[in-house]
């Protein structure tokens, strides 16, 4: 618990105190937000403000874990590293799209095709690596197995170890790019994803910390849970955790930095490879729910127009829509807060449902 409570506390202060030196230098280097005419008016104040703000979440996450671990004095796990791997791997090809969207002064950084690859690759190499180093007990930190709450009966290795690998592959990379892609749509006003990444990061230190307590080596049982490094898992959730907190202090409206796809990209990543990690795959769903509810807006709006030449939202995303009707940015955000932590007590409540239920 005493590496938990570390990573949450300096990755918040390393999050609180590094994102306005990272402005003072972005703002010296001229690197704004290039904001899209097209986009509700009351967006166009917001040109000029300093992105690539998820690089200073990416790097208190990462610097707080390997703090955690020198303060406890305890190695990493596989477990672990492999999801900040993803989050790293993902925040880098962000990174690059938001440096030549401000380089170049213009929307379009990545092309779509570039981008798609990127993921692709980063999470082609998690997913094939986290099947791999097993540990005394044999575990390695995923499973070929189909998990809501835990894993279930569905087995992707049901015709051999070869075909589970593949189909664990596509199934991963569908995982990390629907939700990488949804934080990342998500991020359209000053605190949203942020401050929904917290409640789902929140939710995922619940989690570990309840599967490490109950795990099958401490206290073996029918409703144990079969996760691996479950308290490191607590422990890169935590680090996750502080890290938007203390970039919410900034990036709440009025935003004095956007986080960019460097750091929409690299949250998406991180959550959905704790969901793989920790045998909640389809879990996330619910706990993500407000990322779902906004790609869906997306997918809606796209069928809708091609099919009918109609629209069915007057902007997708879901958050412009509300913008548009004439909601004010801030009522925009704290309404959709409320859904999103809504959607998290939910999701906890069918993981502990569970258990409770199936003990008796």
């Amino acid at each position: 618990m005493k590496g938990v409570l570390a990573a949450a506390a300096f990755s918040l202060l390393f999050s609180l105190l590094g994102t306005p030196l990272f402005i003072k230098f972005l703002v010296r280097r001229g690197y704004g937000q290039f904001v899209r005419d097209d986009g509700p008016t009351t967006h166009h104040t917001k040109r000029g403000t300093p992105t690539m703000g998820g690089a200073v979440i990416l790097a208190s996450t990462l610097g707080a874990y390997a703090v955690a671990h020198v303060v406890t004095l305890t190695p990493v796990t596989a477990s672990g590293v492999l999801v900040l791997f993803l989050m790293a791997g993902l925040g880098l090809v962000g990174f690059l799209d938001d440096f030549i969207k401000i380089s170049k002064q213009r929307s379009l950084g990545l092309r779509s095709r570039e981008k798609l690859f990127g993921q692709t690759l980063v999470g082609v190499i998690f997913a094939v690596l986290v099947l791999q180093f097993p540990n005394e007990q044999y575990r390695t930190p995923a499973s070929p197995f189909i998990s809501f709450v835990r894993d279930t009966n569905l087995n992707l290795a049901f015709a051999g170890t070869l075909v589970g690998m593949i189909l664990f592959v596509i199934w991963a990379n569908l995982m990390i790019a629907g939700t990488s892609n949804g934080v990342n749509l998500t991020d359209g006003l000053d605190g949203l994803a942020t401050g929904v990444s917290t409640m789902v990061f929140g939710a995922y230190v619940l989690i570990s910390l309840w599967t490490f307590n109950q795990n099958c080596q401490i206290n073996p049982g029918i409703k144990c849970y079969e996760v691996r490094d479950s308290h490191d898992l607590a422990l890169v959730a935590a680090a996750g955790m502080g890290a938007c907190f203390g970039f919410l202090w900034w990036n709440a409206t009025p935003a004095k930095i956007f986080m960019g796809d460097t750091g929409s990209l690299a949250l998406g990543g991180a959550l959905a490879g704790l969901a793989i990690t920790t045998r909640t795959q389809l879990l996330i769903v619910i706990l993500g729910g407000l990322f779902v509810l906004e790609t869906l807006s997306v997918m809606a709006q796209v069928i809708s127009f091609k099919t009918t030449s109609k629209r069915v939202l007057r902007m997708a995303p879901l958050h412009h829509h509300f913008e548009m009707v004439g909601w004010h940015e801030v009522t925009v955000v704290v309404r959709f807060w409320i859904i999103a932590g809504l959607f998290v007590a939910f999701g906890l409540g069918i993981f502990y449902a569970e258990w409770v239920v199936g003990t008796q």
